[in-house]
């Protein structure tokens, strides 16, 4: 299913037809090499001194059954609901402090979630569909999967392969369907000074 983001200008077309769906192939499973290439999409995003302070817990249904589940009981049940079908779980973590000299790194989860949208968009462009989450209980997460205490809990991304439409319920449909929004441009970018629209 695409449902591409209506712009008031044009971008590229992996840009707009990126999208958050719930709607998943429970019978599709996402395949080691396309996961590895989620994760290089990632590992290449920009980072402050190049510190690339993010951490994945990656847990793949039909290679680690047992700790896609673990991370599936982490989330919320409204996010259970639709993730279910999903075919990977990923755990995102930001390190809070610098490797090269241990300090504070304040700019650690801005730069983790520039790895996670290189991965959203990296799935995009494999046919496949990324959703990000806060619908889960961080401290669980963290108990579950050893995460040190230095790193924050920043998100859960599921991954697989989108329905066909054709196999969607009536509630799957509406929810699918639902037109995407977005605030208008002079809403959220300013000319120069604060709270001059740009267009």
């Amino acid at each position: 299913m695409k449902k591409p983001a209506i712009t008031q200008t044009p971008i590229h077309e992996l840009l707009a037809g990126r999208w958050s769906g719930r709607a998943y192939d429970a019978n599709r499973a996402v395949t080691r090499e396309q996961v590895i290439s989620l994760l290089e999409a990632a590992r290449w995003a920009p980072s402050c001194y190049g510190d690339q302070p993010w951490r994945f817990v990656v847990c793949q249904r039909n290679e680690n059954a047992d700790a896609w589940q673990r991370a599936f009981e982490c989330l919320v049940p409204g996010n259970q609901a639709w993730v279910q079908d999903a075919a990977v779980l990923l755990l995102v973590t930001a390190d809070t402090l610098f490797n090269h000299n241990n300090a504070a790194n304040r700019w650690a989860q801005y730069d983790t979630g520039a790895a996670a949208e290189n991965l959203c968009l990296q799935a995009e462009a494999l046919g496949l569909m990324a959703h990000q989450m806060g619908g889960f209980d961080a401290d669980k997460a963290r108990v579950t999967f050893a995460v040190p205490e230095r790193y924050a809990i920043m998100t859960m991304i599921a991954v697989g392969h989108p329905a066909d439409p054709a196999t969607f319920s009536a509630e799957v449909r509406e929810r699918e369907n639902t037109p995407r929004q977005r605030r208008a441009l002079g809403e959220l970018f300013f000319a120069g000074a604060w709270g001059k629209p740009v267009i």
